[in-house]
């Protein structure tokens, strides 16, 4: 009995570990020279949630997180933005909300170049996926989006 319910946990947390309902696009737009729009675009399969940066108190849900590698040929300017139809979800019978995004978001950050070179904007992003009945694991993707 043991060693059957061993076997059973374990296949689940492999389907669970296998399940990625968010699939991501990391792209660099030239908007003048030395200057570049990086997206970061998340998909997200029917029926999930990816959540913003931005949470409100009460919130339920573990926020997106950006990390971007230290690069001395880059300057950051501003925060990183979303752009998508943001969705506040509310359930006052327990008194807890979250900010989150179906279908698809694209966060934006700006860069510029300090001089003529080439280079990278790397780091990773850490997100959290829900759907109406349970929440995945948090998940870390690295990327890595060529500048030049």
């Amino acid at each position: 009995m043991k060693k059957g319910l061993f076997i059973l946990l374990f296949f689940s947390s492999l389907v669970s570990e296998a399940q990625n309902p968010v699939s991501w696009k990391f792209t660099a737009n030239k908007q003048k020279e030395g200057v570049y729009e990086i997206h970061m675009l998340a998909t997200i399969q029917k029926g999930w949630h990816l959540y913003s940066q931005k949470q409100p108190e009460n919130a339920i849900a573990i926020p997106t997180l950006f990390s971007i590698n230290k690069n001395p040929l880059l300057i950051m300017k501003g925060k990183i933005r979303e752009i998508g139809k943001l969705e506040i979800f509310k359930d006052k019978k327990l008194g807890l909300a979250a900010n989150q995004y179906s279908t698809q978001v694209d966060f934006i950050q700006i860069v510029s170049l300090k001089g003529k070179a080439k280079t990278n904007f790397m780091g990773n992003v850490e997100f959290q996926t829900c759907d109406d009945t349970k929440c995945l694991p948090p998940k870390i993707i690295n990327f890595n989006v060529v500048l030049d």
